[in-house]
């Protein structure tokens, strides 16, 4: 599986935006890798000390992708969570096929926004939260930018729990 099977990307694209679609495209593959050839109870089982599952990651990871993709349009709007919603993110009632579905389908819409959006400059303020500086703001390109981070982090975990459940690693 290569990294261009999870999403369509414009092969025209140059520069920047190529070099962040095959990011994300980088640590998408390695995040969905994970998951492959595995059963649901694997998929949802927790094999560390840590309560991450490999669906939870995958779940997760969509999810943030999708909302970060929201932002960029839409402002810091987009990104009202409440506790409820915060639990949502963490909860996997899905099968895994269907994860990895929604996954791709996040990919892909965030690849065409990265494709055409019209300028990578364009910033809203971060939503008010403890983990973000009262006032910052992001750019398009930061926040592709930290998409690709943090799949790239869960990535890692991913990793992680899968080797702790039957040996196999992403890489080495």
């Amino acid at each position: 599986m290569t990294s261009t099977e999870l999403t369509s990307t414009d092969a025209t694209l140059t520069g920047e935006r190529a070099d962040l679609l095959e990011a994300l495209g980088n640590a998408r593959f390695f995040l969905r890798h994970t998951a492959q050839n595995l059963t649901e109870e694997q998929a949802n089982q927790t094999s560390t000390v840590s309560e991450l599952t490999i669906a939870k990651l995958i779940k997760h990871v969509a999810e943030t992708e999708s909302s970060w993709a929201k932002f960029i349009v839409e402002g810091p709007s987009a990104m009202d969570f409440d506790e409820a919603d915060w639990h949502a993110l963490w909860t996997v009632t899905e099968p895994l096929a269907t994860l990895l579905d929604r996954y791709a389908e996040v990919a892909a819409r965030t690849d065409e926004l990265l494709s055409t959006l019209p300028s990578l400059d364009v910033a809203h303020k971060l939503p008010e939260a403890p983990w973000f500086e009262p006032g910052k703001s992001w750019s398009a390109r930061r926040v592709f930018a930290h998409i690709a981070t943090e799949t790239a982090q869960h990535a890692g975990h991913a990793d992680i729990i899968r080797e702790a459940i039957d040996g196999q690693k992403s890489m080495g």
